[in-house]
């Protein structure tokens, strides 16, 4: 018997952009050889602020109900009521979406429903559909649904804590990307089965850096200064780089650094003139900190398999979640500089990944001395990597069949 599984995400191709997007991805390019089918509801693409290419997989039936986006598609003079972004700007999915899935329900009788947030909408659908249906729910968490000032907006806030408390009510199971949020879920939740609090990180495809290096993306770094490549979105409040911009100052006035031999590649930053603000306040920084526009995602791949070094921001306030990148980042192999809390999630995967080559986000301090030490290493090629099999672990491929053990375990009872 053909086993199926509904998948509901709004992040999914031909979406642009966006980490969700490939965990998605690859969990329905997977399960099929682990014996699961999915059956994917998305939006239509008009709910998408752009798209590229439909890289989907052609055994997989994907069906689109339509949406509207209420800040682009609703709004007068910039402006629209905020019933109409509760619990995101998406809810006008909700309506088009239960019917849709209904039919999908009635035609392809799934074994489980799985949604994915942090499209709040997708988990309402979710729970709609297993109210209607009697079909288990899986309730996927890529970031936490409540943290610490986290929806600042109080409406917004109470809609998320009810959301997240019917998933660990009716969910069948909820499914965390870190393990502080599986401690947060546990300690917000002390009356919880544990076992139906499952962590599935993150991870890296390789098909796609495969299809990198064969296509001949991956070029060999020119000759010229040391590229330090961050790529990916700079949230102002979650990655701010304001100390590393103070540190590189520093380091120019004393003579450590020069535009010859050093540069900074902010690639795809989503935030450039939140950057260029800062980075005007150094009028030195202009020489060495490079704003560069997104890449496809291949070719966005070989420049960090390409770069002399990485870059990975994360704050604080983030301690219980790990940026996506960083997966993709362990696999390009490349050295890599972390500006990250010691005592967060993010710093624990790199301490087990053998890297210590790590500072403080908001320590100027900290960032010179290790930023030091870090290019000292480059030069003297020993900067640390992860080992091929910690690596490995990592994958999409692997982290789908952490997903359908958890299916499994749920489909014969034994989470009963």
């Amino acid at each position: 018997m053909v086993k199926r599984v509904l998948m509901i995400a709004y992040h999914y191709p031909p979406l642009r952009g966006g980490s969700g997007i490939h965990r998605t991805l690859a969990f329905t390019r997977y399960l099929p050889q682990l014996g699961w089918q999915p059956v994917v509801l998305s939006v239509s693409p008009s709910a998408y602020p752009a798209c590229g290419l439909a890289d989907v997989a052609p055994q997989v039936p994907v069906h689109r109900s339509f949406a509207l986006d209420s800040a682009r598609h609703l709004a007068i003079a910039g402006r629209y009521p905020s019933l109409l972004a509760q619990p995101d700007r998406w809810i006008s999915w909700w309506l088009s979406a239960v019917p849709a899935g209904l039919r999908l329900i009635r035609r392809h009788r799934p074994h489980f429903i799985w949604s994915s947030y942090p499209i709040a909408t997708a988990h309402l659908i979710g729970l709609t559909l297993h109210r209607l249906t009697g079909v288990p729910w899986i309730a996927d968490q890529r970031d936490p649904m409540i943290d610490t000032g986290y929806p600042p907006d109080p409406c917004r806030r109470r809609i998320h804590g009810w959301i997240e408390r019917q998933a660990m009510r009716r969910g069948a199971a909820v499914v965390c990307t870190t393990p502080g949020a599986v401690r947060d879920l546990n300690l917000r939740f002390p009356q919880a089965d544990t076992r139906r609090i499952a962590l599935i990180e993150n991870g890296y495809d390789e098909a796609s850096f495969l299809g990198a290096e064969a296509a001949g993306l991956q070029a060999a770094p020119p000759a010229g200064p040391f590229r330090l490549l961050h790529s990916g979105v700079i949230y102002p409040s979650e990655r701010d780089p304001a100390a590393l911009f103070t540190a590189l100052a520093r380091l120019l006035a004393q003579g450590e650094l020069r535009p010859s031999s050093f540069r900074l590649v902010l690639r795809a930053s989503g935030h450039d003139a939140h950057l260029r603000h800062r980075i005007a306040r150094h009028a030195a920084l202009a020489h060495i900190v490079e704003l560069a526009p997104p890449l496809p995602y291949q070719e966005a791949l070989a420049e960090m398999l390409a770069a002399d070094g990485l870059l990975l921001l994360q704050a604080e306030n983030c301690n219980g979640q790990i940026p996506a990148k960083l997966y993709e980042y362990l696999r390009a192999g490349r050295p890599l500089l972390a500006l990250t809390d010691p005592d967060g999630d993010t710093a624990g995967l790199l301490r087990r990944a053998g890297i210590h080559t790590m500072a403080r986000l908001d320590n100027a301090d900290d960032i010179v001395s290790a930023l030091r030490e870090f290019l000292r290493l480059c030069r003297q090629r020993q900067a640390p990597t992860a080992p091929p099999s910690f690596i490995a672990r990592h994958s999409r491929a692997a982290r789908t069949h952490e997903l359908a053990v958890l299916l499994d375990r749920l489909h014969s009872g034994e989470l009963a």
